[in-house]
């Protein structure tokens, strides 16, 4: 019986062959993006949860009560992870180490080699006992021991030394977040750490190294390391956080609560408003498995329409075999036989596809994604096959079987209302969905644009930065002095830390006249050269900038429009403003500008002058002369500071990198959409061959009465009009509501417009009509002879 049912079926594809490569074609597409889908999304579930300790490895975080609301951050005192594990006992194992981007650009050379640029981290002598990043080398008690130590990754061993037997060999490495160049005796080699590690880094010094330059660190009033802790087994992590709550009242920090959450859930459950998580990455997650099973659905539909159109020329098949004594439930397993093969068949295109198609997608997405046959895959990959094919074969073996032997045979196939309804409400699903996805494109480009063009109250282009170093850190003023002179250089100045991401911050003790002392205001700040304001094209609200034609400026501040507006003052200009104990004069207040993403709203700012203590220098460029005062840059620098190289970056390089999670949401949604509205086109098709073969008949009796050939044209169109119309009006409220969502993720963002939904709806009417246009046509100029022979 299962060879005859096989024969049938090869037999069926090989008679329909436009059904069948329709069908394939679909199906094959939409198992292609459920795949590639799949292993973005395992891949994002899968961050960081490789480490041994997971079950019981936990972050801590702080909750800041402040008069912009509740602030949460990881930011800990560097003082907590000894505290927490000495005065709780449901602390196992606690740990301090700094985040990655402290040491992001840090320079290390070896051998007098050049100098190699890596990023690394300061961490507690835990780190590896708490963390799964296997050593190749080193005890694992003692790599992270006494201010010298340093342990590589194997990647950053073979550049500084072409081997990985490194112990006790000596590394000089430098930073800016450092004074000093520091010297340090390699105690420990790890492996590269993996791709499904959220925090990539190449080293690990002490955290006495940076205890030792900074002692603020080790004070409970001071934030910026994180910290990490192990639960012994059994501990209740809701109880623990109901008893940290409150942890650092005693210390003298009132206002900062804590709490902890999962290691692996800061990856994708990153976002929190009102001090509750709220989202994070894991919206994308959410989304994109939804659109995989959408399309998954919408080829399905695809299949069932064409069965169903194709019923006419199975309904002798049909009757024979009832009247041969075949029962419904065998016509069931044969039909549902050809969907589970076809979607097999796919499955094998699907996967020659994606194989084909993953260096791209990789680049789009900037992982390292590859097919990988475990068992865990393959399962996956079964119950994908298995779900499009029970899905897509159910209804035409529902439908096919329940024909009348009678009726059958006779050649007379009676088309129930609700069979009607049932593939006219499938078309509506799938372009319900198409027009939603072309909406949303719609709308995230738009909101990418408007993220490319929106005045931020600075001017990023044409603007190069680079590293202080070497005599530069020490000549900032008369190497700025000797730049302004080069030709192409418009303006040039410095400050202590890069422009754009969260400045420093802090909620020390300020003072100014009327303040609330029960009002905790977090302010950002960095310390700036005279110069900046005009490099970076700020404009002043009130007062002036930093100027060295005042003299020295180091009891001035400089304060933006909104820390003015939570402040409360009226008159800023000439008010005193206490900062760390010194007293500051506020001498200007700049517009408000976003050195954040647009995700986040201006916060308050303060900038204090300084020159020496600056590292990063900022020049702008004349527009079109780019290549030639690059060069001629480069030829200064390599002169004025010998033994360094010229390394730079544009600012608006850096601008872009902070949208880059919305730059691939955009361009994947793009392809996402492309290929739905493709795949519900060949629904379209299957539907439109469904009316042309039931109405096949009736064209050549209008046209033997004189009906022309634009009147049946119009009759045909008008069967998919009404159900394309029918999903643009569902779809548009459903993708309004969609779109909303995401925006609110915006504090800037663009106003929703009526066109948007208008387009969207006009696009997809047109493509619905353009598809079945060629099937219309194709119909109305049928003979009539033809269509009437076999009466």
């Amino acid at each position: 019986m299962f060879q005859h049912h096989l024969l049938l079926i090869y037999r069926n594809f090989k008679r329909y062959k436009s059904s069948f490569f329709i069908n394939l074609t679909g199906l094959s597409a939409g198992l292609s993006c459920a795949l590639l889908i799949y292993l973005w999304v395992n891949d994002e579930v899968q961050m960081d949860k490789f480490h041994a300790k997971n079950g019981h490895l936990y972050q801590v975080m702080q909750d800041m009560k402040t008069a912009q609301g509740d602030i949460i951050t990881e930011a800990t005192p560097g003082i907590l992870a000894e505290a927490l594990k000495q005065e709780l006992p449901e602390v196992k194992e606690s740990l301090t180490a700094s985040p990655t981007y402290w040491l992001e650009q840090t320079k290390l050379s070896a051998d007098h080699q050049g100098d190699i640029k890596a990023a690394g981290k300061f961490a507690g002598r835990d780190f590896f006992k708490i963390f799964s990043f296997p050593l190749v080398s080193g005890d694992i008690n003692r790599v992270l021991t006494g201010k010298q130590a340093i342990v590589i990754s194997e990647k950053l061993a073979m550049k500084l030394f072409n081997t990985t037997r490194v112990l006790g060999k000596e590394i000089i490495w430098r930073n800016v977040e450092m004074q000093n160049e520091t010297h340090s005796l390699v105690t420990g080699v790890f492996k590269d750490t993996p791709a499904n590690s959220s925090d990539h880094f190449d080293f690990l010094v002490s955290l006495d190294i940076l205890y030792g330059a900074n002692d603020n660190y080790v004070k409970w009033t001071s934030n910026g390391p994180s910290t990490f802790i192990v639960l012994k087994n059994g501990t209740d992590p809701a109880q623990l956080n109901a008893k940290i709550r409150d942890f650092m009242r005693p210390k003298g920090v009132k206002a900062h609560t804590l709490f902890i959450r999962p290691f692996a859930d800061g990856y994708l459950h990153g976002t929190y408003t009102n001090g509750l998580q709220s989202g994070g990455r894991i919206e994308y997650v959410r989304l994109f498995s939804l659109i995989a099973v959408f399309i998954l659905v919408i080829a399905c539909i695809n299949f069932m329409n064409l069965s169903t159109a194709r019923a006419s020329r199975r309904m002798k098949e049909v009757g024979i075999k009832k009247v041969m004594g075949a029962g419904r439930s065998s016509l069931i397993v044969q039909y549902l036989g050809e969907s589970i093969l076809l979607s097999t068949l796919s499955l094998f295109i699907a996967l020659l596809c994606v194989e084909l198609i993953l260096p791209q997608f990789n680049e789009i997405t900037g992982k390292q994604l590859s097919l990988h046959f475990n068992g865990r895959l393959l399962l996956i990959i079964t119950g994908i096959t298995l779900f499009t094919g029970l899905v897509s074969g159910s209804y035409p073996a529902l439908y096919l079987s329940a024909f009348n032997p009678a009726a059958a045979l006779k050649g007379k196939l009676v088309t129930s209302a609700s069979a009607l309804w049932t593939r006219r409400g499938l078309v509506v699903f799938q372009f319900t969905l198409s027009v939603v996805l072309i909406v949303c494109v719609f709308v995230v480009y738009k909101q990418i644009e408007f993220v490319q063009r929106k005045n931020l109250g600075y001017q990023k282009d044409n603007v190069v930065y680079l590293e202080a170093e070497g005599k530069l850190k020490t000549h900032i003023v008369s190497f700025l002095a000797a730049v302004r002179k080069i030709p192409g250089i418009l303006n040039a100045s410095s400050m202590d830390r890069g422009f754009l991401g969260e400045f420093g911050s802090t909620e020390g003790d300020f003072k100014w006249e009327g303040r609330n002392p029960k009002e905790i205001i977090k302010f950002q700040n960095a310390s700036i050269n005279s110069g900046l304001i005009e490099t970076l094209g700020m404009e002043m609200a009130a007062g002036r900038s930093f100027s060295d034609k005042f003299g020295a400026d180091s009891t001035k501040i400089l304060i933006n429009e909104e820390g003015i507006r939570v402040m409360g003052l009226k008159n800023p200009i000439g008010k005193m403003f206490g900062l760390w104990g010194k007293d500051y004069q506020i001498v200007g207040v700049v517009k408000n500008f976003n050195f954040e993403s647009l995700h986040e709203a201006v916060k308050p700012l303060f900038f204090r002058y300084a020159t020496q203590q600056t590292n990063r220098v900022l020049m702008r460029i004349k527009a079109g002369q780019e290549k030639e005062t690059l060069a001629a840059l480069r030829d200064f620098y390599l002169q004025y500071n010998p033994g360094f190289q010229f390394e730079y970056r544009f600012l608006d390089q850096d601008f872009q990198a902070q949208y880059t999670a919305e730059n691939r949401v955009s361009v994947l949604s793009r392809y996402f959409a492309g290929l739905a509205v493709i795949i519900s086109c060949l629904g379209l098709f299957g539907l439109a061959a469904f009316t042309a073969e039931r109405m096949f008949k009736e064209i050549g009796i209008r046209k033997v009465l004189g009906a022309s050939e634009w009147s049946i044209i119009y009759i045909l169109s008008g069967e998919f009009i009404k159900p394309v119309a029918a999903s643009v009006i569902i779809a548009l409220p459903l993708s309004y509501v969609l779109t909303r969502y995401w925006l609110d993720t915006f504090a800037y963002r663009i106003e929703l417009q009526l066109w948007y939904f208008a387009a969207a709806g006009a696009m997809a009417l047109l493509i619905s009509w353009l598809t079945v246009g060629l099937q219309a046509i194709k119909a109305a100029r049928m003979n009539p002879i033809e269509c009437l022979r076999e009466e």
